[in-house]
């Protein structure tokens, strides 16, 4: 067999595991080795940067695993779980060495798709694909007028179907660049045509339903090249959220170049550092978000082609940004005609059988972690998408669903140890996500992986040879659910320890990212931030010209605040969904039957935080000042943090993070003349950012040239103090004078 043995005794599923990749030995190489005719005198690539980034690649090793011991420093507590984290690096270190035996190491197995799906020689073109359910197998296309007895596909004892096609008289390839192909199968399902596993381009036809292959390899003066490397990664991350579908003003679907010409430049202005892209991976259904892929290794054809989103990844390294994609190797789409469910006419395919392999509340399929060709198939498709497009990481997604066996359905976490290491822990899937980290930091230094996991998982951002996960980032998702609740309330039952203790309440030495809100809030039947503040105000009372109300003074005013906190407290990197920084007003709702398949939800109106006319403006002045502060100031990634005050009376928070002291104001009315807050270092400071400031819709209240100077003496527990103005729900910060930056108005020039 193929497939790991499920097993309850996880001892014996490892025994297994290895006696089965003894039987593969074979499948690496007389198999799929390099003494297959077909593969022999591959042409050489156009030498563009991502060609001589790739041979760099290759030449680099992915260190041996370490003694996986120092968790137990790190945190004591874990020695208490010592059986099962042991039980699980061990279990770790055997996939190392059975990948290093069998398959020659991570960097070599990670290379799948140099073997599997469609494959050029100077002869011809090979197709492979892993379907052991098959009886029969044909590859059928444009190219072979969909004959299924022309090319008729031979099978391996291992599972394995292949065929090699010559090339034409002419020396032109077999199939056209551009033409549609797929894989007839005879099943124990029956007879089936599916999209190649492997496939790099899959499109659905006007007026079709299902999608079809396409065999994608242009000529060369076709292809892409790329032109700028990918810029270093940088202390503070500061993430702007996108959809390449949703990203134009108007009731459209957006391209790759639309996103590249007009949306790029605005991340960049707006001060952020990273651009994480969501449905990437090909997903027949457009209101899935992306999350229900159906094609993995392809990129979707909503917005273009794979050389369109090539360039918009090289546009984005032209202007210092890193590019990373929202991954989805948590499950898959249940489509059986485009995707993997049923691919070989059995349910055990790539996926669990049973109700193992069924993710109940998002009806997809779940991937078997202990599978070897899962294991290479998801391995490889991690390295396709920073290799071949230049991706500068991931931002893995449903990461809590594959950890554990319960998913983190109806589950609540409560921090207790016992939560995460026991018998509902996938060891299968968390030691695959400790070799896909294994394989991102070793080929690639400079990558980002963050995942996104509820459950509070301890060592998740501990590096894999220390005995961890090894993510760079926990994507901090407390926060959000925090301000949800916090907004429910009066503003009179607001506290400000509730909030302090959301912000910081992350373990040492992992680092997180924290958003006040995401995508996520921003969906039909959920309310975005400024939706919770200011409802239906908002459609009536936003133009600068017309009389502020109640609920708008409000909701500009605490936006700001909500946003300047959570990135001053909350993390090492900052998140923010496309058009929130300016409180876009609409929610996203794709084009389905029930809203007449309309576009109109499914956009982002920038134009509304570009009008001067309108205050959705000043937020967007304020997001843009508050990102180009953190530049100037890395306050995000500083060591020093200390929180003078959190005083529930007066609803003032200070905050010392870096250089900078942090001011805010919760209180609905009081504002406070004279207010001593507590500081480390003496000296002059002056205000860098002010929440007040009319560029931001403020009142200015404050003066914006005002100095102010410290006094000896103990106060709230700091050794020195500084007097100012604290008008109501207001956020200000303060840095000593001879570390003031550029003016914060200037900051965006520079």
């Amino acid at each position: 067999s193929q497939m790991i043995h499920d097993s309850n005794d996880l001892t014996m599923e490892a025994e297994e595991e290895i006696e089965v990749k003894e039987k593969q030995d074979s499948v690496s190489s007389s198999v799929i080795g390099d003494g297959d005719a077909s593969d022999k005198g591959v042409s050489a690539p156009l030498q563009d940067t991502a060609v001589i980034e790739k041979e760099e690649v290759k030449k680099r090793t992915i260190p041996p695993p370490g003694s996986g011991q120092r968790i137990y420093e790190i945190d004591p507590l874990l020695l208490g779980y010592r059986e099962h984290l042991d039980y699980r690096f061990g279990h770790y270190k055997k996939m190392r060495e059975a990948i290093d035996k069998y398959e020659g190491g991570l960097e070599a197995f990670s290379r799948g798709y140099e073997k599997f799906g469609f494959t050029r020689s100077v002869d011809g073109i090979t197709y492979r694909e892993w379907a052991p359910g098959a009886k029969g197998a044909a590859l059928i296309g444009d190219f072979n007028n969909w004959n299924p007895n022309a090319d008729v596909m031979t099978r391996n004892d291992f599972g394995i179907w292949e065929i090699f096609l010559p090339n034409n008289a002419d020396g032109s390839p077999a199939i056209p660049h551009g033409s549609r192909v797929k894989i007839r199968m005879d099943t124990p399902s029956g007879l089936k045509d599916s999209i190649p596993a492997w496939i790099k381009f899959s499109v659905q036809a006007p007026g079709e339903i299902p999608y079809n292959g396409i065999y994608y390899d242009p000529p060369d003066e076709m292809k892409y090249v790329f032109k700028h490397p990918g810029p270093k990664r940088p202390n503070s991350l500061r993430i702007y959220e996108s959809h390449v579908g949703m990203s134009s003003t108007e009731p459209v679907i957006n391209t790759y170049a639309n996103f590249r010409d007009e949306v790029l430049p605005r991340i960049k202005r707006l001060g952020y550092n990273a651009v994480q892209i969501m449905a990437i991976q090909e997903h027949s259904y457009y209101a899935s978000f992306g999350y229900h892929v159906t094609n993995f290794f392809a990129p979707s054809s909503r917005f273009g082609t794979p050389d369109d989103l090539k360039s918009l990844i090289d546009k984005a390294h032209e202007l210092g940004l890193l590019v990373l994609m929202d991954i989805v190797h948590s499950h898959a789409s249940n489509n059986v005609l485009d995707g993997l469910n049923m691919f070989d006419g059995t349910d055990s395919h790539y996926f669990h059988s049973g109700s193992r392999g069924y993710h109940w509340m998002w009806d997809s399929r779940l991937f078997n972690y202990g599978s070897w060709e899962v294991l290479r198939y998801l391995l490889s498709n991690a390295r396709w998408w920073l290799e071949e497009y230049r991706f500068d990481g991931f931002r893995f997604d449903g990461v809590t669903s594959m950890m554990y066996t319960h998913h983190g359905l109806q589950v609540a976490f409560t921090g207790n140890y016992k939560e995460y290491f026991g018998f509902a822990t996938d060891v299968d899937a968390v030691v695959y996500l400790m070799l896909v980290n294994d394989l991102i930091h070793g080929l690639f230094p400079e990558a980002v992986a963050i995942g996104e996991d509820v459950s509070g998982m301890p060592t998740f951002c501990i590096p894999v040879q220390d005995g961890g996960v090894g993510f760079d980032y926990r994507l901090q998702m407390a926060i959000a659910d925090k301000w949800i609740e916090i907004l429910k309330k009066r503003d009179e039952d607001w506290r400000m320890r509730d909030i302090i203790h959301t912000l910081t309440n992350r373990r040492w030495l992992e680092k997180c990212v924290a958003y006040a809100e995401s995508h996520d809030q921003a969906l039909v039947g959920d309310k975005t931030i400024a939706f919770w503040l200011m409802d239906k105000d908002m459609y009536n009372f936003m133009a600068l010209d017309t009389p502020p109300t109640p609920a708008i003074d409000r909701g500009i005013a605490l936006h700001k605040m909500i946003r300047l906190i959570t990135m001053g407290l909350g993390g090492e990197g900052y998140l923010n969904f496309m058009g929130n920084e300016f409180g876009h007003p609409e929610w996203i709702d794709f084009p389905r039957e029930g809203n007449g398949f309309s576009y109109d939800k499914c956009r982002r109106r920038f134009d509304l935080g570009d009008a001067d006319y309108l205050k959705y403006r000043g937020m967007q002045e304020f997001d843009q000042a508050m990102q180009h502060v953190e530049e100037a100031y890395g306050f995000m990634t500083s060591e020093h943090q200390y929180i003078s005050r959190k005083d529930e009376g007066d609803r003032i928070i200070v905050f010392e993070r870096g250089n900078l002291v942090f001011v805010f104001n919760f209180h609905w009315s009081n504002s406070y003349a004279d207010y001593r807050i507590g500081c480390l270092k003496p000296g002059k400071y002056k205000i860098v950012l002010n929440s007040d400031d009319p560029l931001f819709g403020g009142y200015s209240r404050i003066d914006p040239s005002a100095e102010y100077f410290t006094s000896e003496g103990w106060y709230n527990d700091r050794p020195r103090s500084l007097l100012v103005y604290s008008p109501s729900r207001t956020a200000v910060v303060y840095a000593l004078a001879e570390d003031e930056q550029l003016p914060v108005k200037d900051l965006d020039k520079s």
